[in-house]
């Protein structure tokens, strides 16, 4: 198994080796991580729980996700280097940062987004 590094090194190869840079602006980056992100979730349309449980034992749907997710991965990896920061360090950040918003304590087995949490917790202080 290959690490986030050696598969951006194997990505950006890939696109100096055909000059695609150029197209590379941070919009076009982002549009093309929506439009790989909307294919992604063109798999699920008009699906239902029950329907998309079975496919996920087939193979031509798990092929078609694990592309889909191998895009929305490689769009990721191109913003990340082009505009200096490290992925694996922004995702652990974010992590260490939705656990203070997130207290097990309030949002176990919830839904509510923590904006609610925190009022939810005011209004218990009141």
């Amino acid at each position: 198994m290959s690490d986030l590094n050696t598969i951006r090194d194997l990505l950006i190869r890939f696109r100096d080796e055909r000059n695609w840079k150029q197209f590379h602006t941070l919009k076009n980056l982002i549009i093309s991580l929506n439009l790989e992100a909307a294919e992604l979730l063109e798999l699920t349309q008009w699906k239902s729980d029950a329907e998309l449980a079975a496919l996920q034992s087939e193979e031509k749907f798990r092929q078609q996700l694990r592309e889909e997710c191998a895009d929305v991965l490689h769009y990721l990896l191109l913003i990340a280097e082009d505009n200096g920061f490290d992925l694996i360090a922004a995702a652990q950040d974010k992590i260490r940062k939705n656990a203070l918003r997130y207290p097990v304590e309030q949002s176990y087995g919830s839904a509510k987004k923590y904006t609610e949490l925190k009022h939810q917790a005011r209004d218990a202080q009141d």
